[in-house]
């Protein structure tokens, strides 16, 4: 990267046409007739007698080469260091069986619960600056796929390997948001939320969702829980084996009020999501609720330049200087 440190000192440019004018203005016309050479200003001048004109260029170069020295020229890289403590957030997905109802689309194609949710939630990922995100995800058992990291683009390469049925065909919220209260005793920080996206109800786990959710209020942990999905019966794609593969229509019960009642008791909010563009409106206004203050310092690891104008400046002067003395030398 390329600049100059102190550039203001390039308004000493425009001083030197004011220094060429003066000196033009003083050579003034002599008021005694003097003896001349007006008799021989038909005979062409001489390659050293056009090249003495282009002397005093030398002089008025060195100094706009000065002026660039002074300027400072730089050519660096520069680093950027986040200072900031950031927020906490787990993510915790849902991967049980119903995660696979096929009533969403994205970029015009039908995709499945979860496939939406993971390009929303990549979108989400990115969006955040100096927070660390963790991944859980739950069905019948509850893990860490990702503990708290700033590495997005790892985090968006765990989402894209998490399956339908990975941690069992059930629902263990409860089991969910403790393994989430674990990852984030990991890092301490002022601020720690969960995101808890689900489509279903928690039917199995060791510990239950009103149970996770008072130990998340003595810690402090905002949970914002999302349920997806449409009302009434979604459309499965089932393999038979007679007919092969063919749709099925199933109700998936998402238990609205135990996510309510967990949301509201930990200051967080419930949304309802039944389509993509509703999903990502969810996950927009979290990022804009959930926003914390960065500060940046800069350093720049810079070479100095100014010897590349300088060293010119002094050589040009030097010959203007031998020049003007020597073969130019002019008498008044």
């Amino acid at each position: 990267m390329f600049r100059f440190g102190s550039p203001y000192f390039f308004l000493l440019l425009a001083a030197i046409p004011g220094i060429f004018w003066i000196r033009r203005r003083g050579c003034k016309t002599p008021e005694m007739t003097m003896p001349g050479l007006a008799a021989a200003a038909g005979i062409r001048p001489s390659m050293c007698l056009r090249l003495g004109n282009v002397v005093p260029v030398f002089k008025y170069a060195a100094l706009c080469l000065m002026v660039f020295a002074l300027a400072r020229p730089l050519w660096g890289t520069e680093r950027i260091s986040v200072l900031t403590e950031g927020i906490n957030i787990i993510l915790a997905v849902d991967l049980s069986e119903s995660m696979a109802a096929l009533d969403f689309q994205r970029k015009g194609r039908i995709v499945n619960r979860l496939a939406a949710v993971k390009g929303v939630v990549e979108d989400f990922v990115m969006k955040r600056d100096g927070d660390r995100i963790g991944l859980v995800v739950f069905g019948s058992e509850a893990y860490t796929q990702l503990p708290l990291t700033r590495d997005y683009n790892t985090i968006v390469s765990m989402l894209e390997k998490v399956h339908i049925g990975a941690a069992g065909r059930n629902t263990a919220i409860g089991d969910a948001i403790g393994i989430a209260l674990k990852r984030i005793q990991d890092i301490e920080s002022d601020a720690n939320i969960i995101i808890l996206l689900t489509d279903g109800r928690s039917n199995t786990g060791e510990l239950r969702p009103e149970t996770a959710a008072g130990i998340a209020v003595e810690r402090g942990v905002k949970i914002y829980t999302i349920g997806v999905g449409g009302r009434g019966k979604a459309p499965f794609l089932v393999n038979d084996p007679l007919f092969g593969e063919r749709y099925v229509y199933r109700r998936v019960d998402i238990d609205e009020e135990a996510l309510e009642k967990i949301a509201e008791r930990t200051g967080g909010i419930y949304f309802r999501a039944e389509d993509t563009a509703g999903l990502e409106k969810i996950y927009d206004t979290i990022d804009q609720m959930e926003k914390t203050e960065v500060k940046v310092e800069r350093f720049t690891d810079n070479r100095e330049l100014y010897p590349f104008f300088l060293v010119p400046a002094f050589g040009l002067l030097a010959l203007w200087v031998l020049l003007t003395n020597t073969r130019f030398l002019r008498v008044p």
